[in-house]
């Protein structure tokens, strides 16, 4: 079994900067895909960033210039760091990565943590 931790999220003002943290822990043999999602309330979960095998980033328009998505493949850990962030960056965020157990790939996911950008 796979288990994701998160970790880094907090109260923040806005222009301020958080780095959120998930790290990966069991039966991982490959991973490929590492995926930062939130979920503001009321509102549909949406993709955040992405990173895909050779680092190959992807960012909602929303994001660009702003979060950064980085792993550490010793770690089976995932980043995001987060700047400049604004009251509408409000959600709780998840990490999802996809990887093989040895048996099967499958999705896994973060608890979530909250991030509260206000001033």
């Amino acid at each position: 079994q796979v288990q994701l931790v998160e970790s880094g999220g907090g109260l923040v003002q806005p222009g301020e900067s958080l780095r959120l943290s998930c790290a990966a822990s069991g039966s991982i043999f490959n991973i490929n895909g590492m995926t930062w999602y939130r979920q503001a309330p009321g509102k549909e979960r949406e993709l955040v960033a992405r990173l895909v095998s050779g680092d190959s980033a992807y960012y909602a328009d929303s994001v660009k210039g702003r979060f950064t998505i980085s792993r550490d493949n010793a770690k089976n850990a995932v980043y995001l760091q987060m700047n400049s962030l604004k009251p509408e960056d409000t959600a709780v965020y998840y990490c999802n990565i996809r990887a093989f157990s040895g048996v099967q790939w499958g999705d896994y996911w973060g608890q979530g943590t909250q991030v509260t950008v206000s001033s």
